[in-house]
């Protein structure tokens, strides 16, 4: 069975409501909504309380980390904060942990390390003692995605197309979860949806380990310069017509993902806070039961 259903919500948890009861009310409402899972994005603290907060709102709703960032989390107190999680909502959470955008070893005062080897570190020195069964990983590359099936639960892509989901469930095989994240505009006009579009990716277009992956799945150095092509905006974002939308989320699904992790953006760029109308169309969109 699939723990995570087969759609979930991705926001950062930087526009998550401060006041417990907002939290509260907005994870009832995705619940409600028959979303399987809702992701934290944005790097969240290794304190774990806000996907503490998410869970203790909600009866069956699961919740992961989408991810606590290994330069910057401390194991031990992310670990502990897992066992109390763990401990108090079994079967409802999946850590996610990642490289995320990996300093340089002159801003961490340190000697270099390579983000795969300082994640397996991480996976099996502080959090050696949680079931690899509630872990996963942000994977891009083969020998990432190989890692996750080894070591995790599954992997959680971001920011690559279907192609990239069929690569990564050939190379992972066919029991780890495989969860891509998914970004979608609710909008059916081209050059709106277009510059929503690029204003929420332009970070993404100066970080090589992102670029080097995009590349090899039908992108050229022409799609990934500067503000990044048209052709490069309506791979990366899902936008148009409800069958168009439902079409390119169910991609990932066809291409071999457990699970969609779908990310709302605006025709603005990215929400300042939970996109609750966004979730409810979407949920419309996609015919989940409420």
């Amino acid at each position: 069975m699939n723990p995570l259903g087969q759609y979930g919500v991705w926001a950062p948890w930087q526009i998550w409501p401060q006041d417990p009861n907002e939290i509260a009310a907005a994870a009832q409402e995705v619940e409600r909504l028959g979303f399987g899972t809702v992701w934290i994005g944005g790097s969240p603290t290794d304190d774990l309380q806000l996907a503490e907060a998410v869970l203790a709102a909600t009866s069956t709703l699961a919740v992961g980390t989408s991810i606590v960032d290994i330069w910057t989390a401390d194991g031990a107190r992310l670990a502990a904060s897992h066992v109390r999680i763990s401990n108090g909502f079994a079967g409802r959470f999946h850590l996610g942990v990642g490289s995320g955008h990996a300093p340089t070893a002159e801003s961490r005062g340190e000697a270099y390390t390579r983000p795969l080897t300082r994640l397996r570190e991480f996976l099996t020195g502080p959090l050696a003692e949680i079931p690899a069964t509630e872990l996963m990983i942000a994977a891009l590359g083969p020998r990432t995605l190989s890692a996750a099936a080894e070591l995790t639960a599954g992997a959680l892509p971001y920011l690559m197309p279907p192609a990239h989901t069929a690569e990564a469930r050939r190379i992972m095989g066919a029991g780890p979860l495989l969860a891509p994240e998914q970004k979608v505009i609710l909008g059916t006009g081209a050059e709106a949806a277009r510059r929503g579009a690029r204003r929420a990716l332009r970070p993404y277009l100066s970080l090589p380990n992102y670029t080097r992956q995009l590349a090899r799945f039908g992108l050229d150095e022409s799609d990934l310069a500067g503000e990044g092509s048209d052709r490069f905006a309506d791979s990366a974002v899902v936008w148009g017509d409800d069958t168009r939308i439902r079409t390119g989320l169910d991609a990932h699904l066809q291409a071999g993902a457990d699970h969609v992790a779908i990310q709302v953006l605006l025709e603005t760029g990215n929400p300042r806070q939970v996109p609750l109308a966004e979730w409810r169309r979407l949920a419309e969109i996609l015919g989940l039961p409420t």
